[in-house]
């Protein structure tokens, strides 16, 4: 079938396709194919800032959704071949033969409880398929070894990680205080092999599978830490980026980031709040945190990374500490 196309170098391929579905531009129906060293990838519409041609491509077969077999949608997450149901899914065991039927799903899981405690974690249950909670998933050109049921994660923040990763260049060092098995951490060292990378995690099971993705990625400028980040990052000093996402209780450290910051160094701080009050308040305290240090803050970007719970919201805060 022939469609405009937007022609890339293979290495850029992974970051145009991004900002691609970012814009809305790709043409999902259609697959991406390679020639002479390029992928040439199918859009629906013309790109500002990228050439447009022409080309014949293979149309995608279209399998039927769970949503238009069940006659719902139901609520879940797919890592890697394993799917995570919602723990409060009426139909949980028809859902999960429906989705056990869909290409690459090989264990259907449903959560027993909400992530909590120290690491982060939720107890599983498996309702179907093979009886396993580790699986490797890809995410931005890289891969990733996770069990689901010893660490946290989430593929909801794929853009998220990319967007950061992209404001990294190299030589910078970067930390990543709440690094689990090394989402923003692999991503940045493996984009920029000159930065310097520090991810740390108290979690030992987080800490295993980070080491094992550091190897599967074959990175080299990762140094990991396992401990509390508050002592883990003493001795520190110049970072570039520090990466804050441990939304719950980020403030709790955030005196101990702003101390190994460089001048104009840039920390990206998650947190949940709630709907009619998304920054102003979050704001207010990391300005008398920074004012307890003779400290002043500049925000360079506010935004909501995704919903998170009724009425609350995962948002993302981006300052410079000057």
């Amino acid at each position: 079938m022939e469609s405009l196309c937007i022609r890339v170098l293979k290495k850029d391929g992974e970051k145009v396709r991004q900002k691609l579905i970012e814009l809305g531009a790709i043409d999902k129906d259609l697959k991406i194919k390679s020639e002479n060293g390029e992928l040439l990838i199918p859009v629906v519409k013309p790109v500002e800032g990228y050439g447009t041609e022409k080309a014949d491509f293979e149309e995608l077969k279209k399998e039927a959704s769970p949503a238009e077999i069940l006659g719902f949608s139901p609520a879940y997450e797919q890592i890697g071949d394993i799917v995570i149901l919602d723990r409060y899914e009426p139909e949980a065991k028809r859902v999960a033969d429906v989705l056990l039927r869909q290409n690459k799903i090989r264990t259907v899981l449903q959560a027993e409880t909400s992530i909590s405690g120290e690491y982060r974690t939720r107890g599983l249950s498996i309702l179907a398929g093979e009886r396993k909670t580790e699986t490797i998933y890809t995410e931005n050109g890289c891969r990733y070894m996770i069990d689901l049921a010893k660490v946290y994660f989430t593929p909801r923040l794929a853009t998220e990680r990319l967007r950061v990763a992209n404001q990294v260049h190299d030589g910078d060092l970067v930390v990543d205080m709440f690094a689990g098995v090394g989402p923003f951490s692999i991503l940045i060292a493996k984009r920029f092999p000159r930065a310097r990378v520090i991810a740390i995690d108290k979690n030992p099971d987080a800490v295993r599978y980070l080491g094992e993705n550091v190897k599967l990625n074959k990175v080299k400028n990762i140094e990991i830490r396992e401990g509390d980040a508050r002592g883990e990052i003493r001795g520190l000093m110049g970072a570039d980026h520090i990466i804050m996402n441990l939304p719950h209780s980020g403030l709790e450290f955030l005196d101990a980031a702003m101390g190994i910051l460089k001048k104009g160094g840039i920390i990206h701080f998650y947190a949940i709040t709630h709907g009619d009050d998304l920054f102003d308040g979050l704001l207010k305290n990391i300005e008398e945190i920074a004012h307890g240090m003779n400290l002043r803050i500049t925000p360079v970007n506010k935004r909501v990374v995704r919903p998170y719970a009724p009425y609350q919201y995962n948002i993302c805060i981006e300052f410079q500490v000057l």
